[in-house]
């Protein structure tokens, strides 16, 4: 709890400065909102990235997975007519199996995740760039780009990525490997599985 009221304090006290140092043109509550929507893209990665990075790794491959599954999601939901569906359940797949391919390659290669991750993100660049066309979404399928539907997906990652780090055995698995991978291997977990399905819930968590 404590840490919390630290958090918020150090956001207030940050509005304060910014405030005080331009008050014409910060603060404002269409600049505000503006913010909010823009942080709440971060925010969900974020809490996707948090299953990776618990357990000690990294994945330099975010920009190229957001680029590659914006792609294919477009595409079910325009030029394969599947609309919102298409939309989000491939993004949120596609997000997954680079996922799945990140933690593959990095148990079974013993490379480090960084350059692992890193390597690949060429590839899914590369990959994007050869099927993309000129993907662009029609005005009437933008509601979650927007208020509140962004609000409301973020809210609802959120509280799935609590339930499953709090109420799953995912979760409780997740902390004992960060917190000692040597000891939670003695322990009957299995480690590098664990970490390929942190990375397939960090690519999945990416794209909502």
């Amino acid at each position: 709890v404590k840490g919390y009221i630290i958090l918020a304090l150090l956001v207030v006290a940050s509005w304060l400065v910014f405030k005080i140092a331009t008050p014409s043109n910060f603060g404002s509550p269409s600049n505000m909102l503006s913010y909010l929507e823009a942080s709440l893209i971060a925010a969900v990665g974020a809490v996707g990235f948090y299953f990776v990075m618990v357990m000690g790794m990294f994945d330099f491959s975010i920009g190229a997975n957001i680029v590659l599954s914006a792609i294919i999601g477009c595409k079910l939901a325009t030029q394969f007519g599947l609309g919102y569906p298409g939309l989000i359940l491939g993004c949120a797949a596609t997000g997954a199996l680079v996922g799945l391919l990140n933690g593959t390659f990095y148990v079974t290669l013993r490379i480090p995740s960084m350059i692992v991750t890193t390597g690949l993100a060429l590839i899914y660049e590369a990959v994007a760039n050869i099927i993309s066309g000129k993907e662009t979404l029609p005005t009437n399928m933008m509601a979650f780009g927007k208020m509140p539907g962004n609000l409301i997906l973020a809210v609802v990652a959120f509280i799935i990525a609590y339930l499953i780090l709090n109420y799953t055995k995912i979760g409780t698995y997740t902390y004992a490997i960060g917190s000692n991978e040597f000891v939670a291997k003695n322990m009957g977990i299995n480690v590098n599985k664990y970490k390929v399905l942190a990375f397939v819930i960090s690519g999945a968590f990416l794209n909502r």
